[in-house]
């Protein structure tokens, strides 16, 4: 009998690789010493919920409530650019300090209401170098540093977002408003157009009749009815006993007539 097969004749599992175990085992715990590596370099919010809370609070209500919305908005990217600089940059001295007295800080961090306030948070603390004022970043704030800069940008996301859609509320009913004013006139232009046709239709009608008439082509005026009293013909008695005899004539025999009793008298 085949040493690979039972008695039933079905093959005998094969044995394992124990190399090909060996190396599955290493890819895995290696990539857990990778995944461990890169926790460890990324920062970690756990355990620091009040921290963040903190954060969220000195943002709104702290710095958008009380300060014009642009600007509050210019302010909370002005920290940021300075977090961001110095997790870039942590060994550089350079982005660890701001001056109060520069234009642009002193209009975005030092007037607004509780931007300064943040920028302490994050690790920075007045201070006097070679007389002139700073602020200065300390090193032992850098978990504070990374929270408050993620917090920030949660801000930024969350703003912008409400921006654009405020901003497209105001396009649509823009639009709708253009589209109603349109909607009005274009109505007063089909009333006048409709005006305009039946004006001269009239018109053309009026000219078709005056040219009509003038061309003889109207029924003449009819003749003024003639309700003068006419003799009846016939015969008749006078008181005397002579008889009359009445007969039909023309308008010109009763003239005459009428002219030869006005010479008899």
């Amino acid at each position: 009998m085949d040493s690979e097969t039972t008695g039933l004749g079905a093959p005998q599992a094969a044995r394992p690789d124990h190399d090909a175990v060996a190396a599955a085992i290493e890819r895995r715990l290696e990539a857990e010493r990778e995944k461990a590596a890169a926790a460890a370099t990324t920062p970690s919010f756990d355990g620091n919920h009040e921290k963040r809370q903190e954060f969220r609070r000195m943002i709104d209500p702290g710095i958008l409530r009380p300060n014009p919305r642009k600007l509050a908005l210019e302010s909370l990217q002005t920290l940021l650019k300075l977090a961001e600089n110095i997790i870039a940059h942590p060994d550089e001295a350079k982005y660890q300090k701001f001056k109060p007295t520069n234009p642009t800080i002193q209009r975005t961090l030092v007037e607004p209401r509780g931007t300064l306030e943040y920028a302490v948070a994050l690790g920075f603390r007045p201070e006097v170098d070679n007389f002139q004022p700073f602020y200065i970043w300390n090193k032992r704030h850098m978990n504070d540093l990374q929270i408050g800069a993620a917090i920030i940008k949660e801000a930024l996301e969350r703003e912008v977002v409400k921006e654009e859609r405020a901003q497209r509320r105001k396009e649509e009913e823009k639009a709708a408003q253009d589209a109603a004013k349109a909607k009005v006139k274009q109505a007063f232009y089909d009333d006048r157009k409709g005006r305009a046709i039946i004006d001269e239709r009239e018109r053309v009608a009026r000219e078709a009749a005056a040219a009509k008439r003038a061309a003889g082509g109207m029924s003449p005026e009819p003749e003024p009815a003639d309700y003068r009293p006419r003799r009846m013909p016939g015969s008749g008695h006078t008181l005397s006993g002579d008889v009359i005899d009445v007969d039909e004539g023309s308008d010109e025999e009763d003239a005459a007539a009428r002219d030869d009793d006005d010479d008899d008298e």
